[in-house]
Order: C-alpha cells, then structure tokens, then sequence
C-alpha cells in the first residue's frame, strides 16, 4: 500500500477510535446514572476501562506527528489557516482531555469533590473541539 494511503488510514482510524472511545465512555456512565447508580463515573479510571483511556492517549499523541507527515507528504504549506486553527483547537482540546482525566481520577479517589457541572463542560468542550477538528480536516477550507 503506498505510503499516504496508509498514513490517511491511521489518521482516520486515529480519530474515530478517538471520538468512538470517548462517546463509549459517555454512554457507559449516561446508561448507568440512568439506571440509578450514581457511582458510575468513580468506575471510570478503573483497570478494565484503563484500556479505554490509554487508547484515547495514543490516539491524542499519534495525531499531531500523523497530521504533519500528512501535510508534509501533500506538500500544503503548515501556515494555512485552517492548518493553524485546527492545530490550535487540538491544542487546546488536548489539554481539556488531559484536564479532565486528573478530574475524574479525583471524582475516583475522592467521590464528592469538586463540581461535576465543571467536569460535564470539560468533556462537552473537548468533545466540541475534535468534532471541530474533524470538521476542518473533512473540508479542509482553503
């Protein structure tokens, strides 16, 4: 398989199993608040769902290097501004993820500390800003 095809393949792949896990976890604990249990969210960093958010990380880490080869390879200039606008959103997407992970392992160790409204509005904020991501690299304005 040639080079960029496959690189276009990981990037995709890297994105949906990102945006997959994180909807995955958000039903998970949707579902069960639902059910009634309210302890559901201090599940979330246990081992089984480790996995789960040590995917999301390498996901997060292997975007950035993956995009630039990609860009690098098509040979589109890094100072476009949908280039530097999406970097900046990921940027700050990357940072809420990992703000958010240090939140919910606190609500794990801690039950009762901090403010789950805040906890929402990060992982909303996060989920906005790689959807937008991937709103941007799908159009890729010019």
């Amino acid at each position: 398989m040639e080079l960029l095809t496959s690189l276009k393949i990981a990037h995709v792949l890297a994105t949906v199993v990102l945006l997959g896990s994180a909807l995955g976890l958000a039903l998970w604990v949707w579902l069960a608040r639902r059910k009634g249990d309210v302890t559901a969210h201090t599940r979330l960093l246990q081992r089984p769902l480790l996995f789960v958010w040590l995917l999301m990380g390498v996901c997060l880490v292997s975007m950035p290097f993956s995009g630039w080869w990609l860009v690098h390879l098509i040979g589109w200039p890094l100072g476009q501004t949908w280039v530097l606008g999406s970097s900046l959103i990921y940027t700050v997407g990357a940072f809420c993820w990992f703000w958010l992970s240090v939140r919910l392992n606190r609500l794990r160790t801690a039950p009762g500390a901090g403010n789950p409204k805040v906890t929402l509005g990060l992982a909303v904020f996060c989920a906005v800003c790689f959807i937008a991501i991937a709103g941007l690299m799908g159009a890729k304005p010019v």
